[in-house]
This record gives structure tokens, sequence and C-alpha cells, in this order.
């Protein structure tokens, strides 16, 4: 299981990224993209510019097995695309893809482009390596505490069973420690029983 990112590390991964500047406006857009709809690198560098419906507001998303499945894209989401679409994605673009690199020749991204713009966030934050997959678990995580129930968070990650939904959402033990109830006091040897060993 990959390490968990935090919600100050996933803060921090989406500041650092320079929204002045059109590679910071596509990175932005990723990490975005990666932290609340829980893609995988390669369903983002598949993304082309004809999977978004911007009137129903739905993504079209290339899966595992040559599956094809649809889900609401986020508004904060939305916007950032757009942004990097008007102000970041290059004129000379040599293909459809939705994320193209920054540098000639503008073609679109790989999977790979897509763990090293997430890596080169994470180092720039001060952080150590971050990798997109573990965006999808932060993903998972943060539905999770924000009450989705499994099943749902199931159908946001696309998985066929519960089971592996079941691996991403894991319990944020430091959001839960004050439910615990406080494990009762053992007395101490005086006040045992005689004969008690």
């Amino acid at each position: 299981m990959p390490a968990l990112v935090t919600g100050a590390e996933a803060a921090a991964l989406l500041a650092i990224c320079d929204r002045t500047t059109a590679r910071g406006l596509r990175d932005y857009a990723i990490v975005l993209t990666l932290t609340r709809m829980g893609l995988r690198a390669g369903e983002i560098a598949a993304l082309t510019l004809e999977d978004v419906d911007w009137r129903s507001g739905i993504v079209v998303i290339s899966g595992k097995g040559g599956r094809r499945d649809q889900l609401p894209l986020p508004r904060d989401v939305a916007e950032a695309v757009i942004a990097y679409l008007r102000d970041g994605r290059p004129a000379a673009a040599l293909d459809r893809r939705l994320f193209a690199r920054s540098v000639a020749p503008h073609r679109g991204l790989t999977s790979y482009a897509v763990g090293h713009v997430v890596a080169r966030a994470a180092r720039s934050a001060g952080l150590d390596r971050v990798r997109p997959h573990q965006l999808r678990y932060f993903a998972a995580t943060a539905m999770q505490a924000a009450g989705a129930p499994l099943a749902e968070i199931g159908q946001v990650l696309r998985h066929e069973d519960e089971r592996t939904t079941s691996l991403y959402a894991k319990v944020d033990v430091a959001t839960v420690r004050p439910l615990a109830l406080p494990w009762p006091a053992v007395p101490s040897a005086s006040g045992l029983p005689a004969g008690a060993p």
C-alpha cells in the first residue's frame, strides 16, 4: 500500500503550482483532477478534448480493460481545466489530448509524464516523493471522510469489487481517536486480592 498523502500535503502540492505560467496551469489542473476524482495517471494522459461534455458536466474516462465510464466533473476541476485550456494549452498542440507538453513538440502527455508532474510538484513543495496513485488513495479517503459510502467511492474509482475499494478508503486514525473510549485502568498489585498471580 502506498503511503497516505495528508490533506496538508495535497494542499501543498496544489499551492506550489504557479498558475501564472502555462505549465503551472496545466500542473495544477492535473494535480487537482487526481486529488478530487481519483483518476489513474494513464487515465489523465488518455483524456482528450472530446472526453469532456461541458454542457452536462460529464467527463468520459478510458479505464482498464477498454472500459469507458462517465463521471461528473467537479466544478473546481472544471474551472482549473478551463483556465488551462484558455491560457496554458499550447495553440500548436499536435493532437487532441487534453493535457499537452509545455515545450515543443507539444504532444499529449504520457502516464510517465503525469507522474513526473506530481513528483516535481512534491519536490518543489519539500515533500517526499509523491506518486499519482497516492493521490488516488487520497481521493478515496477524502470521500470517505466526507461521509460517502464505500459503494459510492467504488463507483467513482470504477472498481468492480467493493473489497478493492476497502483497500483504498482508509480510516483517518487522528480523526477518530477522540471517539475511542479510554482503556480501563489496570489495578495495581496492592489492589489485587490475596493469592492473585
